[in-house]
């Protein structure tokens, strides 16, 4: 990205300066509202200005001709007031919104390299409300602060200059007059409500933290008697939220006062300087009534500034809270990213793709190991293993031996240490996300979403027909299952809550076969469900990933029939991998 500044982007760290980018629409999305906000701001100050002068002038009842060209203004300033006013809303609004998709897209290709396994230490409620509350709060940067200080300022600076024409005196007194309103305002909202203003969106992320735990939790928290005292904390946290939001409302209502005090101070000094001059050098009874109402329009266009100020404090709180939601460094652990964020929210894929054609995938691992961001000591070390198309191979091991970690890894979630390789090619010389198409993985506690069998199942792959989808899930024993619960259309509830452990294993194989891994791994499966019918899951996994080329790595603690599997190996935490003297075999029907 290019380093260069603007004003508002001075005095915040790199990375938020990357995300307020990010927000700012370009400059050929943003100046046509731009230019809008400011036709309609200086109509409504010219049409108070024309206003004045033509009912000050024909109240002298001059001949009809002289007021032609006044009331033809007045009429034209009206209509474009508001004309302007409808394209200013309509094409900052816009551009704003379009931003904030490829705002969205940007923050999602940050989060990216580093999950899952970056992000094991970040409060999900917290995460949340930085991606939708802190990113929505970012379109206040176009719309709240960019566009209001460009169009007061501006507005403001040509009105100073069309009183200084008409009266020297009463341009001065105005020109004062906002910058007292401008600095007062700023300095009396800074000193009430600034440290509130930026506390907003950190109490938001900890409200969401709270509340999402109590609603998880409820059954435990109730159990235990723990519900009351969550409560309270929830409590607590709101209560200061609250009192950050009455700060926030106190500074602003201060700064409406100081706007109306200096409005009145500028109509005023304007009377005292303009008086004196009445009837000399030209100067008459409709130029008294303009340089004295300018004023008034003027500071309604000008009010915008110190509130812009103020939402400049809370967008750029946002922004550094969305920064920060993930480190500025990648940790050692986590792999290079394998797409290149740009300016424009487009993405390079980087690698080797040649080794990714769809067909037989050799894994080759020499001495891999892997480690957890944080760690003192490597999870995994010294693993060397060969996993060919049509290999079934069973990893066995004690809790904590690294089984969890050697899947996460070959997934490339982790960064590993030695050897990696896929058809002869380093798997970190391919992108991630490439490497993935080829690598799939069940994990212990596959996730659910919150919808129908059909849909949990069409993000393997978008284009699979009902047959299709009907046809994997015999594959996997739930063909009639699914019919007793209605169809495809039967609901899984929230994270799976409205199926057994053993039958979001079995949704979540049928997943990963209709997205047709070359290679397959399967991370205890049997942990969430009965012996018995464990044993009967690791049979459906392994007959139905037998297909010819496929290659399937099944974790497990629990002992397979030997029919089922060609190999086994077993992983320790000091002596790497062995191999067990267990004999292969046919699959057994």
């Amino acid at each position: 990205m290019s380093d260069r500044r603007s004003p508002v982007t001075l005095g915040v760290s790199p990375a938020t300066r990357s995300v307020l980018r990010l927000a700012q629409p370009p400059a050929r999305r943003s100046l046509p509202g731009l230019a809008a906000g400011v036709a309609s701001a200086a109509s409504a100050v010219a049409l108070l200005a024309c206003s004045a002068w033509l009912i000050t002038r024909a109240a002298e009842m001059p001949p009809i001709l002289f007021l032609g060209l006044a009331v033809v203004g007045v009429r034209a300033f009206a209509l474009s007031r508001a004309a302007f006013r409808y394209l200013e809303r309509l094409l900052s609004h816009d551009a704003a919104f379009r931003q904030l998709g490829a705002l969205r897209l940007g923050i999602f290709a940050r989060l990216l390299p580093l999950a899952p396994a970056g992000l094991s230490g970040t409060r999900r409620g917290d995460l949340l409300t930085r991606l939708v509350r802190d990113v929505d709060d970012l379109q206040d940067l176009p719309l709240r602060v960019v566009q209001p200080l460009a169009t007061s300022g501006l507005v403001a600076v040509l009105s100073v200059i069309g009183v200084w024409w008409v009266l020297p005196a009463a341009g001065l007194t105005l020109a004062l007059c906002l910058i007292v309103a401008g600095v007062v305002g700023t300095l009396a909202t800074a000193a009430l409500s600034a440290r509130s203003e930026r506390a907003l969106a950190p109490l938001r992320g900890a409200l969401a933290d709270e509340v999402l735990e109590v609603v998880e939790n409820l059954d435990v928290l109730t159990a235990f008697g723990a519900l009351e005292a969550r409560l309270t904390a929830l409590s607590v946290v709101e209560d200061r939220l609250r009192r950050a939001s009455l700060r926030s409302s106190t500074g602003a209502g201060v700064q409406a006062a100081v706007i109306s005090l200096c409005a009145g101070a500028a109509t005023v000094l304007a009377l005292i300087a303009a008086i004196p001059t009445l009837g000399t050098g030209g100067f008459s009874g409709p130029a008294l009534a303009v340089v004295v109402l300018v004023p008034m329009a003027v500071f309604e266009v000008f009010a915008m500034i110190p509130p812009a100020i103020s939402a400049w404090r809370q967008v750029r709180s946002s922004a550094e809270r969305v920064a920060t939601a993930v480190p500025e460094q990648i940790p050692a652990e986590i792999p290079a990213a394998g797409v290149v964020l740009r300016e424009d929210s487009k993405s390079a894929a980087v690698g080797d793709q040649g080794a990714l054609q769809p067909g037989r995938a050799l894994i080759e691992l020499t001495g891999l190991g892997a480690s957890w961001p944080g760690a003192d000591r490597p999870a995994l070390a010294g693993v060397t293993l060969r996993l060919d198309a049509g290999d079934r191979v069973h990893l066995a091991g004690a809790s904590g031996a690294g089984k969890t970690t050697l899947a996460q890894t070959l997934v490339r979630f982790l960064d590993y240490t030695g050897s990696y390789r896929i058809n002869g090619v380093e798997a970190r010389e391919l992108a991630p996300s490439d490497l993935r198409r080829v690598v799939g993985l069940c994990e212990q506690r596959p996730w659910l979403f919150d919808d129908t069998v059909r849909q949990n199942l069409l993000f393997a792959r978008d284009t699979a027909t009902d047959a299709d989808l009907l046809e994997v899930l015999a594959r996997v024993g739930l063909a009639d299952w699914v019919r007793r619960r209605g169809g495809l259309d039967a609901r899984v509830g929230e994270r799976g809550a409205l199926v057994s452990g053993g039958q979001a294993q079995r949704i979540a194989l049928a997943r990963a076969l209709l997205a047709d891994f070359p290679v397959l791994i399967v991370d205890e499966p049997t942990a969430n469900v009965d012996t018995g019918l464990g044993d009967t899951l690791v049979r459906d996994i392994l007959s139905a990933s037998a297909d010819a080329g496929r290659a399937v790595l099944l974790i497990s603690h629990t002992p397979v029939p030997a029919g089922l599997i060609t190999s086994t190996y077993t992983l320790s935490a000091g002596s790497g991998l062995q191999r067990d003297a267990t004999p292969g075999g046919a699959l057994v029907p």
